[in-house]
């Protein structure tokens, strides 16, 4: 048996524990599948503590996670710290430096500095693997990167981000509101203190960022990604969809045409009967649409200890076996610029909820203003509200109050819906803001 394939692991929290784990359980099989030991040399984290000491045994320990990223004792660094940059960015760049091989769970720093890590890592002949950054145990960065390779990759899509997809689910089954199931997830670990970077959308584009790379051949460019989160859906959104025969899903897409790349990350509108409406709790999935290969969905949890490191491991076990490509199969230099299509140009169906002054007239000035922007309607349904009363008595409409309308338009441009909406506004005919969610033909 050869030499072992030494690494160092800087970040010792959830995914990092089950690192050990994985490889404590594995560590025969992987030896005699890749023919040398895994044996990891050198670990750090914020503390030693916690727990961790009996764990370490031979471990060189290291404060400083780029000492260790520099250090000759290992041939792999796999950093597992987390954030876009400070010291999570000065390890990584230190250890392909150094001339070593980088394994990386960090979506934020490869959204931010992907392209430029990508160039270091070529420069020096050593491989930058990052497959748990995206959708935790799905191969998806595989499946692009190998598998697909052969393909013109027409369309990526998914559910990327599990605690949104957990509220929505919620929200569906149970008929909650999204404040009550965002402190349930809270509660459950699911959502951090601070939910915005999940439930605003914004974990899922530093996804969508890494495969629209992957996908398209182009630089990573999270700023040219549209993003919407869920904070504004309600249950009268959730109930209306399901009546009219959909589900909603938090989804990120991106497309290339003649026009560029569309990549966007908004709530959106599926067929109940559509696989993906069916893809329930904090589980992820991710679409593939190639001209040759047709279209592949891969199902699978997306985040958690055992998925993640799972991710983690198989990048390693690539190493071991000698397995090194360009991060983003096209070499750097060659990845063409993030070309954006306008988002007023996209075209498809949409959904809208108005909050609509109940006077004679409202629902012939909306249909006015839709027809205005040319966007034929494909149905209007209206929700009278009513007053509550007491038990056993027939409830009675209010004689003026807000009705809730919901429209579903056939295909029009993004542009056309925004403008017709805007002037509904101006004209005064709705009491907030309406809602307009894309519906996606999957």
């Amino acid at each position: 048996m050869s030499e072992p394939l030494t690494i160092g692991i800087a970040g010792l929290g959830t995914v990092g524990g089950g690192l050990l784990d994985l490889l404590d359980a594995h560590s025969a099989r992987l030896a005699a599948m890749i023919g040398r030991e895994i044996r990891i040399t050198g670990v750090s984290a914020r503390s030693k503590s916690n727990g961790r000491e009996n764990r370490l045994g031979k471990m060189t320990w290291f404060d400083d996670p780029v000492a260790l990223a520099k250090s000759p004792t290992n041939q792999v660094f796999v950093e597992l710290i987390g954030g876009e940059d400070g010291v999570a960015k000065a390890a990584v760049e230190a250890a392909l430096n150094a001339g070593k091989h980088v394994v990386t769970a960090n979506k934020a720093l490869l959204a931010k500095h992907g392209v430029a890590l990508a160039a270091l890592a070529e420069k020096n002949g050593v491989a930058l693997n990052f497959e748990a950054a995206v959708a935790g145990s799905i191969p998806v960065i595989k499946t692009l990167r190998e598998a697909l390779s052969a393909n013109r990759i027409r369309r990526v899509y998914g559910i990327l981000n599990g605690t949104c997809n957990y509220i929505l689910t919620q929200m569906q089954s149970e008929k909650r509101a999204f404040a009550d199931v965002l402190k349930e997830a809270q509660d459950l670990g699911y959502a951090e203190a601070d939910p915005t970077f999940d439930v605003g959308g914004f974990d899922t584009a530093h996804k969508l960022a890494i495969i629209t790379s992957l996908a398209f051949g182009s630089k990573v460019a999270l700023d040219q990604i549209h993003v919407e989160g869920i904070e504004s859906i309600t249950q009268a959104d959730i109930e209306a969809a399901d009546s009219l025969g959909y589900r909603i899903k938090l989804l990120g897409v991106a497309s290339e045409s003649d026009a560029g790349i569309e990549a966007r990350v908004s709530p959106a509108l599926v067929y109940k009967d559509s696989a993906i409406a069916e893809v329930s709790g904090v589980t992820n999935a991710v679409a593939i649409d190639g001209d040759f290969c047709g279209n592949i969905l891969l199902v699978g949890a997306g985040a958690g200890a055992k998925p993640t490191a799972s991710a983690v491991a198989s990048d390693i076990v690539d190493i071991g076996f000698g397995f090194i490509m360009p991060p983003f199969v096209t070499p750097s230099a060659k990845l063409k610029v993030h070309k954006r299509a306008k988002l007023d140009h996209h075209y498809g169906s949409y959904y809208v909820r108005l909050a609509l002054d109940d006077k004679p007239g409202a629902m012939a000035a909306i249909a006015t203003r839709m027809g205005d922007r040319g966007i034929s309607l494909e149905s209007i349904v209206q929700h009278r509200p009513v007053t509550p009363t007491a038990p056993g008595a027939v409830p009675q409409p209010p004689s003026k109050a807000a009705a809730t309308v919901i429209i579903i338009t056939h295909e029009t441009t993004e542009e056309a819906m925004r403008k017709a909406l805007e002037s509904i506004v101006t004209d005064g005919k709705v009491t907030e803001r309406p809602q307009m969610i894309r519906i996606e033909e999957l």
